[in-house]
């Protein structure tokens, strides 16, 4: 298991974006992800798309139909974009006014579990949903508005 954290990446009226970061790293999952795709002339335009639709939600909050479900029924992982792209994004949509995103990659196969890095990620988010919950469960964080609250200062092993 490796411990990570919750950040703060931007904050608006109607919503609050946050990322995690794995000890020892330097870089959070979603700066990996932009890294990642940023100069790919084949998938650059996908991360344009993406980014703009975070910019977009940002304004209006993360509505749960601006999301492709993943994972299982029982947790809030979801992906970005909702069209039909071979990038994906994942996210832990806690709430409507509060993402948590991931990291992502080059969905090439018919499930997310076919391949071992996007596998990773979806698992990573759906351990990190279930301590949040039984975090906000019994009392230590909680959703309020655009905010985490409690979690800025926790260790989750992930």
């Amino acid at each position: 298991m490796t411990k990570a954290t919750i950040l703060s990446l931007e904050q608006t009226e109607n919503a609050g974006l946050f990322t995690i970061i794995f000890e020892d790293e330097n870089q959070s999952e979603f700066v990996k992800f932009v890294n990642k795709f940023k100069d790919d002339a084949v998938r650059k335009n996908d991360l344009r798309i993406i980014l703009n639709q975070i910019d977009r939600m940002l304004l209006k909050g993360f509505e749960e139909r601006r999301f492709r479900p993943e994972g299982k029924m029982s947790d809030g992982v979801a992906a970005l974009p909702v069209y039909k792209s071979g990038l994906r994004l994942y996210c832990l949509r806690m709430s409507d006014s509060v993402l948590i995103v991931g990291n992502g990659g080059v969905k090439d196969t018919k499930t997310y579990e076919e391949n071992e890095d996007l596998n990773g990620y979806v698992i990573s988010l759906q351990k990190l949903d279930a301590l949040l919950k039984a975090d906000i469960k019994n009392g230590l964080v909680r959703i309020e508005k655009t905010e985490i609250i409690g979690a800025d200062d926790k260790e989750y092993d992930l």
